[in-house]
């Protein structure tokens, strides 16, 4: 008897990438990966995303799946909504991922490959393992904000990760759960902080692959003053604090 495949869950937060959403569900669609679903999480994106999502999911019933919010509060709020429903539909592996055309499709099968085959908690797709990149459009000073930003990171929380502040990863339901994802409290990029200090803290095998992480294709960076400040503290507060 033939075992079936685990459920993948691709979780997608949007907020005004009605540009890029079509495509990036299309090159998912192109890996052929056995059961393989996408759930789009939108913030109620003034530019239509919302409904670009509903056609795309009408086009793919089963695959293909929208979460709407009545607000935008934040990256890390999104992706807890998008991955507890993810696990409520019995997803056994959650994959997040940018909207914006940052992160390569290409590797989310050997990310689920090594998941399994490393027998980790989460798989990162790296910037800073050998063989992984940054966008050549990045200016220095951009490139160096992102390469300190990992330092401080782990330098106050002992992670031992090369690419702490990722955003694409592939995470064994399991690890969602034994985490606690409900009680996540970060948001925008210090949520991918707490949720690797979460893992380490439980003695989680974290395994990172390569990736060349490009530069958005449309639309605007959400990467702001009170983004970067919140970022900051976070470390201080995952490493004093009471919850993780």
């Amino acid at each position: 008897m033939e075992k079936t495949p685990p459920k993948i869950v691709v979780v997608v937060p949007t907020y005004n990438e009605r540009t890029n959403l079509p495509v990036l569900v299309d090159l998912l669609m192109d890996l052929h990966v056995p059961n393989l679903h996408v759930l789009v999480v939108d913030d109620n994106s003034p530019d239509g995303t919302g409904e670009i999502a509903d056609g795309l999911a009408a086009g793919a019933p089963g695959t293909v799946g929208v979460l709407h919010r009545s607000e935008k509060n934040g990256l890390g709020r999104a992706y807890v909504a998008g991955m507890t429903r993810a696990l409520e539909e019995a997803a056994d592996v959650v994959i997040q991922m940018d909207a914006d055309l940052s992160h390569p499709a290409s590797v989310v099968p050997l990310m689920v490959e090594r998941l399994f085959a490393d027998d980790a908690a989460v798989v990162i797709g790296s910037r800073y393992v050998k063989g992984g990149s940054l966008a050549t459009e990045w200016p220095w000073h951009r490139k160096a904000l992102s390469a300190w930003a990992n330092f401080y990171v782990n330098a106050i929380l002992r992670l031992r990760v090369k690419d702490a502040t990722a955003g694409f990863k592939a995470w064994r339901a399991d690890t969602l759960k034994a985490i606690d994802l409900p009680t996540v409290r970060s948001n925008g990029y210090s949520f991918q902080v707490e949720m690797n200090h979460r893992t380490v803290r439980r003695g989680l095998k974290i395994v990172e692959v390569p990736i060349r992480f490009e530069e958005r294709v449309n639309g605007e960076s959400k990467l702001g003053l009170r983004v970067q400040i919140e970022s900051a503290i976070a470390p201080w507060k995952l490493l004093f604090g009471k919850n993780g």
